[in-house]
């Protein structure tokens, strides 16, 4: 309803008891006066032990009708048929709840359960259903079984205590296998047998890899039923996360199935075998399966009849697994020799963050080992502390890892301050290829660039990643001045790597001066329309402009200690001047990736194709379309 107010809410809510000639409910009218904000669902409508006849069920439709909530409780309210498929065909109607709790109510009969499976075929909302000891007996079960094979909403469905075995086992799990949104269905104290009941639960599993979480504690599936049930987990690829087994009279001989299927399964991560005679031999049977399977993060063995044998096996496996968290070793008879193995165990395991064990120690025929084990105790503890505390360090590193990585961004680069010449040249020694190389110094004194600093103000993204270090490809840094002056436009992208884009000026040789002076206008113009507007740096002092002949300055060739002896290729780019007076730094910068599609790279053979003087006309085309390709990437 709309604009409805509590005032109204509790009028109605009174006129219909006196309409219908039934008690008002005090427990109802104290929870509708602290009512709050009406509008979106109200978190609670709590009826849990109220006595609730066909007559107190039909007041309630004047609350339903007006407001609705996310938990409906109706546990224990002594419904009967008429009563319970009355408020049943409301909560479908009104979508009165997402959350419904019709557990201990004995006697909702055929019709009952007749308008439950309507309201969970009809009703979109409702996401939980609490069912725990309300029979569905034989002839109630084909109606929840329809409701369920038609894709109903539920997520959650708890049937503990329902007698199920037999038959309304096996139309519920046929009706599953079809089933695409149940995620968690508990099944406990059922009395499913070994058999039939653990047949249909296997077949369940081999077709339904939606259900995550299956709960069948207290019931009687024995090692007979582990096998049927291990056949569907073998199917599975992905799907169950949980499954508890706590108490179904399991032995060894259910634990090597079990060993044999766990190295398979990809998504089971809790598995609770608590209860269960299993024995020394029994984990034994389990232990290399545990080994070899990727997926188990938590493992229940309490009163497991487990002694120092046992508790050694298991030790094994806790030294040899990665990822383990949660190990449950309570209510077994480990002592000294089995503690001093899981102490030891635990030293070279770095994920388990809880390993339960009885508090007290063990009686001993030794009185000195009493203490011994309160020792080993609590080393354990320590141990998982040291492995909660890394985790927690870990969780926290990836957390700002992941903060850091930003979407794509461009950015212009801050200018490069001018240092002095050794200074400069330790920070800028390139390789070949173009690379910078990381100066020798540990702390990074001798380097004036910022861009190999890893250390970024946080106001801006690093522009560039060392190229050996870079996920993606890298584009070398091409260095050549331009008056002086020099601009680079840095593209990040989280994963891809950096790439920079310089913007250069190429000088021509003064006999061809003619010739150059087009090539030269139409360069200018098209990076003038590249170039950000930002201020420039001067350039480096190793960077000076080139001479009149187009001859290389020794110093920009260098003679770096840090960059070992040349090679021959190298030291022929630094001999012969290069036409149209290009700087063989340029030539040494130039990215590795192709920049006209025409597969020319900044390798060795580019050069002594560059230093090609019967190629000088193709020369100028190759530059003036690399000048045009910078200036339409870098816009």
């Amino acid at each position: 309803a709309q604009n409805v107010t509590v005032d109204e809410i509790m009028t109605a809510y009174k006129q219909a008891c006196q309409k219908l000639n039934c008690k008002q409910i005090p427990k109802l009218l104290k929870q509708i006066q602290e009512f709050k904000d009406l509008g979106p669902r109200i978190d609670c409508l709590d009826l849990k032990g109220e006595k609730l006849d066909y007559k107190a069920c039909e007041a309630l439709e004047e609350i339903f009708k007006r407001v609705q909530f996310k938990i409906v409780d109706l546990e224990q309210t002594s419904l009967d048929e008429d009563g319970a498929s009355a408020l049943f065909d409301m909560i479908e109607y009104y979508e009165s709840a997402t959350h419904l709790n019709i557990s201990f109510n004995k006697h909702i009969g055929t019709r009952g359960w007749q308008a439950a499976a309507h309201m969970m075929r009809k009703t979109n909302c409702l996401q939980y259903l609490d069912a725990r000891n309300t029979p569905l007996l034989d002839h109630s079960a084909p109606f929840v079984a329809r409701a369920l094979r038609i894709s109903s909403s539920l997520v959650v469905l708890h049937l503990e205590n329902a007698s199920l075995s037999g038959r309304p086992l096996m139309l519920l799990a046929t009706a599953l296998k079809m089933n695409m949104n149940l995620r968690e269905l508990y099944l406990a104290d059922n009395k499913l047998n070994g058999l039939q009941d653990s047949a249909q639960l296997g077949n369940l599993l081999k077709f339904n890899c939606y259900i995550q979480i299956l709960d069948l504690r207290n019931n009687h599936i024995l090692d007979s039923g582990l096998a049927y049930i291990c056949e569907g987990l073998n199917e599975q690829r992905k799907g169950l996360v949980t499954l508890v087994l706590w108490n179904n009279q399991l032995t060894h001989t259910g634990m090597a199935y079990l060993g044999m299927t766990l190295p398979h399964t990809q998504s089971l991560e809790t598995l609770n075998l608590g209860h269960n005679p299993i024995g020394n031999e029994g984990v034994r049977n389990l232990k290399n399966g545990l080994i070899g399977n990727r997926s188990v993060l938590r493992l229940g063995l309490a009163s497991t009849k487990l002694t120092c044998e046992g508790a050694v096996a298991v030790a094994e496996f806790i030294a040899e697994s990665p990822r383990l968290l949660r190990l449950d070793l309570r209510e077994n008879e480990i002592k000294t020799g089995g503690l001093m193995a899981l102490s030891l165990a635990l030293k070279v395991n770095h994920s388990l963050l809880r390993l339960d064990l009885d508090r007290e120690p063990k009686k001993e025929s030794v009185k000195s080992f009493i203490e011994t084990q309160k020792a080993l105790l609590a080393e354990i503890q320590n141990g998982c502390k040291r492995n909660f505390i890394l985790a927690k360090e870990k969780e926290e590193k990836e957390q700002k890892l992941q903060q850091s990585a930003s979407m794509p961004e461009i950015s212009v680069t801050e200018p490069l301050e001018e240092g002095p010449a050794e200074d400069s040249q330790d920070g800028k020694t390139k390789d070949l290829s173009g690379r910078p190389k990381i100066p020798d110094s540990a702390d990074g004194a001798a380097a004036p660039q910022p861009l190999l600093s890893r250390e970024e103000p946080k106001d801006r993204p690093p522009p560039l990643h060392i190229a050996g270090e870079s996920p993606g490809p890298a584009t070398s840094l091409a260095s050549t001045p331009s008056q002086g002056n020099e601009r680079r436009i840095s593209v990040s992208s989280p994963g891809r790597g950096h790439k920079i884009f310089v913007v250069t000026r190429v000088e021509t040789l003064p006999d061809r001066a003619a010739d150059a002076t087009r090539l030269r206008e139409d360069a200018d113009a098209a990076l003038k329309r590249a170039e950000p507007q930002s201020p420039a740096p001067d350039a480096k002092p190793e960077l000076a402009a080139p001479q009149a002949n187009g001859a290389v300055p020794e110093t920009a060739a260098g003679s770096d200690p840090e960059r070992g002896d040349p090679s021959d290729c190298e030291s022929a780019a630094h001999d012969t001047p290069l036409p149209n007076g290009l700087k063989t730094d340029f030539v040494r910068a130039l990215p590795e990736a192709s920049l006209d599609g025409d597969g020319k790279t900044g390798s060795c053979a580019t050069e002594h194709e560059l230093s090609c003087s019967k190629n000088e006309r193709e020369l100028e085309e190759l530059l003036l379309e690399a000048s045009q390709d910078a200036g339409q990437e870098l816009l």
